[in-house]
């Protein structure tokens, strides 16, 4: 009967004995588990090499003898001689040491598990009778699925210390929400919403999930900050688990420095899961790169509310892109301050709405127009604005845009 346990081998010694194709694949994931690896194989691949070199693994390229063994926790034989991993074994065995033996999984004391991590949770599948990996991966990779996608409800059965996880949305749509953002959604008690991003998400959520929407709007501000950083602590403080649902990325123009601070102080354990940031992913939905090689070599993103501010000046006079987030009603004033510094008025100017959206528009324009066509075409927040060569309509098809010819050798 084979019964399964979750080792903890974070900082302890770990023997592969064997640097082959699959003794190499054992090691990274060890490795990336938090294990100090021992490699010891007198061929090992290329790629054990590297790992070594980059200080990954410890490698030995020798034969593997028995004292390899001292002190390691667990070990793996996975060397290209079945009889020497069967020795290896037996090793073990006489050590009291658990020993997967991938030449024989029968032969070993322990089994590897086809295993997917999310967040504080992993999934195992292991075969118990004859070993069939495919199989197990297979079912693997069907839960993992389910768990990703945010269709298991995670959240804890059992109470424990509250905690605060800060997802970034992305621009909207929901498809671009990471995989990480969605895993935490199905663990949360709580959440708390921006009006902004993937917020068709929330609807999957249970019923019994508290959504507390403080969703703000150019002139419409319900929930001042503090009151929003006082609700984070509050539902953590009772141990319960509070995402905070957030558009773009929380720590670009999103004050998740202010709301990680806030529970940091009170004392509560707290993540970040990184967003798309809008001021790049909706440019590129809208075909325009913010960076182009030969054209424009830097990108400054800043606020609308700071206007016309020195350092966004000095980038449109350099040449840089820049994006403007929040900037609607502050356009016409930073464009004029471009032109007075000196910036070509005729230089493109491009405004996404809605990105990512069903109800994404874009309106072009350049400096020198771009408060009047603006005003012209009703645009309204939220909206990205993008300042530079790289805006113009049709960039992409101009020849300016092939990879450069090598130089001449």
């Amino acid at each position: 009967m084979t019964t399964l346990l979750g080792l903890d081998l974070t900082g302890r010694r770990v023997l592969v004995a064997g640097a082959g194709s699959v003794g190499t694949r054992r090691a990274r994931r060890l490795f990336e588990g938090g294990a100090h690896v021992v490699v010891v194989d007198p061929s090992p691949s290329d790629d054990a090499r590297r790992m070594a070199v980059h200080g990954d693994v410890e490698l030995a390229e020798r034969g593997v003898e028995e004292g390899d063994l001292d002190g390691a926790w667990l070990v793996v034989a996975a060397t290209d001689d079945a009889a020497l991993n069967a020795r290896v074994a037996d090793w073990a065995k006489t050590r009291r040491t658990w020993c997967v033996n991938a030449s024989d999984a029968t032969a070993g004391t322990a089994r590897m598990a086809a295993s997917s991590r999310h967040g504080d949770l992993t999934l195992g599948v292991v075969s118990t009778g004859d070993p069939d990996p495919r199989r197990a991966a297979g079912v693997r990779d069907a839960l993992a699925a389910l768990v990703g996608a945010g269709e298991v409800d995670l959240r804890r059965r059992r109470g424990g210390r509250g905690r605060v996880v800060l997802v970034g949305s992305g621009p909207g749509d929901p498809g671009l929400v990471p995989v990480a953002g969605l895993e935490a959604l199905a663990t949360a008690d709580v959440v708390v919403t921006d009006r902004l991003g993937a917020t068709g998400l929330l609807d999957r959520l249970p019923e019994d999930v508290e959504i507390v929407n403080v969703g703000k709007s150019p002139t419409n501000h319900p929930v001042p900050q503090a009151e929003i950083n006082r609700l984070l602590v509050d539902r953590a403080s009772r141990g319960l688990t509070v995402v905070r649902f957030k558009g773009g990325d929380p720590y670009v123009f999103g004050r998740g420095g202010e709301e990680v601070h806030a529970c940091r102080a009170a004392g509560l354990d707290v993540q970040v899961v990184p967003g798309i940031t809008s001021a790049f992913s909706v440019p590129a939905l809208a075909g325009i790169p913010v960076t182009q090689r030969g054209v424009a070599t830097s990108v400054h993103v800043t606020s609308g509310h700071v206007g016309a501010d020195p350092a966004t000046l000095a980038a449109l006079a350099a040449g840089a892109t820049v994006v403007l987030l929040m900037a609607v009603s502050s356009l016409g004033d930073i464009c004029a301050a471009a032109v007075e510094v000196g910036v070509d008025p005729d230089l493109p100017v491009a405004v996404v709405e809605q990105g990512s959206t069903a109800r994404q528009r874009v309106t072009r324009a350049t400096v020198g127009t771009a408060a009047e066509v603006a005003a012209r075409a009703g645009v309204r927040p939220p909206a990205i604005v993008v300042i530079g060569r790289v805006a113009g309509e049709g960039f992409l098809d101009d020849p300016v845009c092939a990879t450069p010819e090598p130089p001449d050798a």
